[in-house]
């Protein structure tokens, strides 16, 4: 019998508790051409047809709505946008962010596909707002994407960003301004990159920056 694997990453029916390996999986199953009966009857009481929750009661479902982060307002290109995890708010200094922290997942390269490659970014500022988030395409070919642990999928890396794009944007945002040979460990501009295992995301991105402005978190 084959073996069948889900990551913590895949979408969950808040009813029967079957994982689907997408948001439009998951639709189909609660509200698709041939959708389970009970989850689809519960759903049509108290699901959200936006973010596809499940909620206590019909009230709670009212209350909800009026606070959805997915409305209708979103042009195709924000949907399309929100369907690949991509998120850009990075801008060269508007005074707010002194301090980021940087997150990255990786895929493998090589034949064995133990070569790290880096595959997806985030970028948060002091208050957690997500300043960037995006699929990054390696530039090696990927060999194994661990599933498991990053839920990625072959077809998310597709139409990603490059990874050379990704340095440039992140560089540029990080030195805020300022030539990477002027900053300095007090004032100027330029911003502090706080991570776990930094040295490794940033070899992996094969991104330069001042070891002065890195900070290890614990």
């Amino acid at each position: 019998m084959r073996t069948s694997y889900h990551s913590v990453h895949e979408p969950i029916c808040g009813i029967c508790g079957k994982r689907s390996r997408s948001f439009e999986s998951l639709r189909e199953h609660l509200i698709g051409p041939l959708p389970k009966a009970e989850c689809e009857r519960v759903f049509r009481e108290r699901g959200c047809d936006l973010c596809l929750n499940i909620f206590g009661s019909r009230n709670a479902l009212r209350v909800h709505r009026d606070t959805c982060q997915l409305s209708y307002g979103y042009n195709a290109v924000l949907n399309r946008f929100a369907n690949l995890g991509i998120q850009d708010d990075l801008r060269i200094d508007n005074g707010k962010s002194r301090a980021v922290a940087l997150a990255c997942k990786m895929v493998g390269g090589g034949s064995d596909g133990s070569l790290d490659l880096c595959a997806k970014i985030c970028i948060v500022d002091e208050y957690e707002n997500i300043l960037f988030r995006s699929y990054v395409k390696p530039y090696l070919p990927v060999t194994h994407y661990r599933y498991e642990t990053t839920g990625i999928r072959p077809e998310y890396l597709r139409d990603a960003m490059p990874l050379r794009q990704v340095q440039r944007k992140i560089q540029d945002f990080l030195c805020n301004g300022e030539p990477m040979w002027k900053i300095r460990p007090r004032g100027g501009k330029a911003r502090i990159l706080v991570g776990h295992g930094l040295d490794h995301d940033l070899k992996c991105m094969e991104l330069e920056y001042p070891a002065i402005k890195l900070r290890q978190a614990s």
